[in-house]
């Protein structure tokens, strides 16, 4: 079959992941008439995951439908709040993104991280058995086609990546009931039941501690409890403001 001409034009929020000539409004674009729109679009560098609606000359289609000569194609981000049916809000984060794992679970967020790099057919395969959404810096992770959900992460810093990820997804959050080492759900203890796992200055200084339920970690308020603090109000401030 011969090829097909069509214009693509790519919103500005996914500009980030087409070369700059493709920036410029609807730009001409050559299929070989056969591949879907998602194809299309992946092969453009955008991920699926990123991809909200898509208007064929002004009306929405799906992913699968064939680009016809001379549609212009509009390419939308997702929409905020995205939602995600079918399954309780859970993520599952690679390798690179331990610190944004750590704060979305003192957040109280179901944040399962994957501290070594298993590669990407297993991560895919764990998001779609327990039903995480992936979140990676890694695009062809998110091109995997077993994976239950995915989302970019578009910042390397740790305060923007948690901004992004709340105002994206809009999780429960319930502060300090989680391990931030582990994900595991934390219950309040006794200085007497953790005495084997306290330094003696510790047991000096502090009398109200948690414990992980699935780790034994114990916590309580120590030196760095003024910054986690502040990343709790401030994550918490942000939801109040519907931001």
């Amino acid at each position: 079959m011969n090829g097909v001409e069509i214009h693509v034009e790519v919103a500005p929020a996914l500009h980030l992941f087409v070369p700059p000539p493709r920036r410029r409004g609807a730009t001409p674009l050559a299929t070989d008439g056969v591949s879907t729109l998602g194809h299309v679009i992946e092969s453009l560098g955008v991920p699926l995951t990123e991809v909200g609606a898509l208007l064929a000359d002004g009306r929405e289609v799906p992913v699968s439908h064939i680009p016809q000569p001379g549609e212009t194609v509009s390419v939308r981000p997702v929409e905020r709040p995205q939602p995600v049916p079918g399954a309780p809000l859970r993520f599952l984060l690679d390798v690179h993104l331990g610190t944004l794992a750590r704060r979305m679970r003192l957040l109280g967020v179901d944040t399962a991280y994957e501290s070594s790099d298993i590669g990407d057919p297993a991560l895919a395969a764990r998001s779609a058995a327990e039903k995480r959404v992936m979140l990676s810096r890694d695009r062809g992770l998110l091109r995997r086609r077993e994976l239950w959900a995915g989302a970019f992460v578009y910042s390397t810093r740790p305060d923007d990546q948690l901004h992004d990820v709340l105002e994206r997804f809009a999780p429960e959050l319930r502060p300090w009931t989680r391990c931030t080492a582990c994900n595991g759900l934390l219950r309040q203890a006794t200085k007497e039941e953790l005495s084997d796992r306290l330094e003696s200055g510790t047991r000096r200084s502090y009398d109200v501690f948690a414990q992980c339920t699935s780790c034994g970690r114990a916590y309580w308020k120590g030196a760095h409890h003024d910054q986690l603090e502040a990343i709790v109000e401030r994550a918490l401030g942000m939801r109040a403001r519907g931001a």
